[in-house]
């Protein structure tokens, strides 16, 4: 569906160099038919077109001419800016790909001042690795054909799901930082290790393991995450003293209220930039 495509990628940071990454090893499109373009750092630009064999662009309206997709990258805050320097570029038959936060896609459509095909999507940073969950969702003229252009485009760095727009900001606070979440209680279980006499390399290789294993026992059961830490403990035993302190400190509450907190932030990002610009 996407070998005779061009793809453009206006913006280069990491999250389109692990798209780009993904395209290329899933052999999903040819590295010539993907171009990259941004302002600031022509060196990462370089950088893409060498290690992925991809082409680039400094002049982002030329680049965005050739797309046949245009995959937005760029800062949120930089979208209105970027939008307008390309929008005499731009046709209805083009497909535009954001993958900004807070966002919505009406506002693209009102930027591009066309009925071109605009489709949300919301990936996370695990997208480099091929693992993340892409969460996608279609504009006023998007078609279904587009949408799945983009299911197979993001099927390239991990799974994807089809969601209603009103449901993105919630994605964001979930999937989008939810990496972040997990990074952060690992950062306290390697000190805790390093504190009981093991090695970063020893903690890290269990730790990371462990983690590995339980995504793997979430996907491969019906049962209930309660369920399942459950029959981890016994009475009186180790799970069941640390489970304790966890419950002492609420930490599941905390993890609650971080969770509805991104969301509300990321619903507070798509208000400001859509007001402001």
């Amino acid at each position: 569906m996407l070998q005779n495509k061009t793809i453009t990628f206006l913006g280069a940071g990491s999250m389109a160099e692990a798209i780009i990454g993904g395209l290329v090893r899933q052999q999903v499109v040819n590295p010539k038919n993907i171009i990259a373009t941004n302002l600031s750092d022509q060196q990462k630009l370089l950088d893409l077109e060498q290690n992925y064999g991809i082409r680039t662009n400094a002049n982002r309206a030329e680049a965005v001419r050739h797309g046949d997709i245009v995959v937005l990258a760029m800062k949120p805050k930089h979208v209105k800016e970027a939008i307008e320097d390309i929008q005499e570029m731009t046709s209805d038959q083009q497909l535009f790909v954001s993958v900004l936060a807070g966002i919505p896609t009406f506002y693209i459509e009102d930027l591009l001042r066309s009925k071109a095909g605009v489709v949300r999507t919301m990936p996370n940073t695990s997208a480099k690795v091929g693992a993340s969950a892409t969460a996608i969702t279609k504009g006023a003229y998007a078609t279904d054909k587009q949408l799945r252009e983009v299911e197979q485009l993001f099927s390239a760095v991990g799974t994807t799901t089809i969601v209603a727009e009103d449901k993105l900001d919630a994605v964001t606070g979930l999937a989008g930082s939810g990496p972040a979440y997990f990074y952060y209680l690992v950062e306290a279980m390697e000190q805790a290790a390093k504190e009981a006499g093991l090695t970063q390399e020893e903690a890290s290789a269990l730790i990371t393991q462990t983690i590995v294993g339980v995504g793997k026992r979430l996907q491969s059961t019906t049962k209930s995450s309660k369920e399942l830490y459950e029959e981890v403990m016994s009475p009186n035993g180790t799970t069941e003293a640390g489970i304790n302190v966890l419950r002492e400190q609420k930490s599941q509450e905390a993890m609650f209220q971080a969770v509805t907190r991104a969301i509300s932030r990321s619903k507070e990002l798509g208000e400001v930039y859509t007001k402001t610009n």
